[in-house]
């Protein structure tokens, strides 16, 4: 199945969800090898890129090349201002973005309290203003990223997503959640069937979709077009493939065991030092280390000392024997 918007295809419909702090340009590299049909930025507010606020713009890098599968990169964007809203999407459109994404469902607090993400549901003549900013101001496709409401009173979600297909919004993306709930309690997807009964456009499925059998249950549940995959992937860049084998007869990925997940573990560590410099490289990378030696069941105290290690080389050196020497690597090294 393929998603197209304008001249834009998106196959399989298994996209990797804007995380921040996490879907920096290693890490979407990472995916979009093993194959997804979208991979988002980590969320970038629009007016702190626009006046170059140090580390802003990277968040928003593309920088994925011909061997990096046929993914399509979309940049996320996030603010209250439509002005900045719109300098921002023509920056990452000449940079070369191939599709803009509108963050109105990010939850945190300090996001929120500044009138962004998902605060915006709260005030869907505001938030229709700050889209129609972006799609005038760009010619690549814009799409939204939203939660069923601001909380279980006031779901507002096929609302917002009529207005914004009418404002131009070529694709919704929906969290099976409120604001309020946060990550509690389990996403509903069944709720996200009245968005996709009221918009002509491609809607997402996005919430607690770790795997095939979730993927299979949410697209079942809400009637959508595609998933988004957040979390599940963490630990897993795999996964997105995996899902899109299942549900949608794609080639199924080689997922790396023993040896060969030691190396992809260390191309990672190695892409993300040269991406962000050795100092900050070694610190963004420590998640990623942990939920790796989580999947490989790395013994407490090796995982402790490579978290802790400073010197990029002595963690490159015992990452093997963390990743293939775990309970859950040893068979299969």
């Amino acid at each position: 199945m393929t998603i197209k918007l304008a001249d834009i295809r998106l196959a399989p419909p298994v996209f990797l969800s804007p995380l921040a702090g996490i879907t920096d340009l290693p890490f979407r590299r990472l995916v979009a090898r093993f194959g997804a049909g979208l991979v988002i930025s980590e969320m970038v507010a629009s007016q702190e890129m626009v006046q170059a606020k140090p580390g802003v713009r990277e968040r928003a890098a593309l920088g994925l090349g011909e061997d990096d599968s046929t993914a399509v990169t979309a940049v996320q964007l996030a603010g209250r201002e439509a002005h900045w809203m719109a300098e921002a999407a023509r920056m990452v459109e000449a940079n070369g973005a191939r599709l803009i994404d509108i963050n109105m469902g990010c939850p945190a607090k300090r996001v929120v309290n500044g009138a962004s993400g998902s605060a915006l549901m709260r005030d869907l003549d505001h938030a229709i203003e700050l889209i129609s900013a972006v799609v005038g101001a760009v010619e690549i496709p814009v799409s939204l990223k939203t939660r069923l409401g601001w909380d279980v009173n006031s779901q507002n979600a096929a609302q917002l997503a009529r207005r914004a297909q009418d404002a131009g919004v070529r694709m919704i993306t929906v969290h099976g959640r409120t604001r309020c709930q946060f990550y509690k309690g389990r996403a509903d997807w069944a709720a996200l069937r009245h968005v996709k009964n009221s918009i002509k456009v491609p809607l997402i499925a996005n919430g607690d979709i770790v795997c095939t059998d979730t993927a299979r249950q949410a697209l079942s549940r809400s009637g959508a077009d595609g998933v988004m995959v957040g979390r599940g992937a963490q630990g897993a860049p795999w996964l997105l493939a995996e899902i899109a084998a299942d549900v949608y007869q794609t080639p199924a990925p080689k997922v790396p065991y023993g040896r060969d997940f030691a190396d992809m573990v260390i191309g990672h560590y190695q892409d993300m030092l040269s991406f962000y410099g050795k100092s900050l490289g070694r610190r963004v990378a420590r998640k990623h280390l942990g939920w790796y030696m989580d999947r490989a069941g790395t013994p407490a105290p090796l995982r402790k000392s490579i978290l802790t290690e400073t010197a990029p080389c002595r963690v490159i050196q015992r990452l093997p024997d963390a990743l293939i020497c775990g309970p859950n690597q040893r068979e299969a090294a």
